[in-house]
């Protein structure tokens, strides 16, 4: 991921934004020697990460009984 001083981002923003739209381009923008900030596409809501996870980590039967039970417990409360 290419690094960005802040000043250059501030002055060539309009284009940094079209790599990121138009490309899907991701900088690191420095301050200072330091990175402090990430410019790149927003995700589209698909959830790869977190399908990832859940196929790394199988599921745990004594959690889900657990649940259960306690979705048992719960009763429904009317109001006026």
């Amino acid at each position: 991921m290419p690094e960005v001083s802040a000043t250059e981002a501030a002055r060539h923003f309009a284009d940094l934004l079209d790599g990121v739209e138009h490309r899907g381009e991701r900088y690191r923008i420095v301050r200072r020697g330091k990175v402090i900030a990430q410019l790149e596409p927003v995700g589209r809501g698909r959830g790869e990460g977190a399908k990832a996870a859940l196929r790394r980590h199988p599921s745990d039967a004594g959690w889900r009984d657990e649940l259960a039970e306690l979705r048992g417990l719960l009763s429904v409360e009317k109001r006026p």
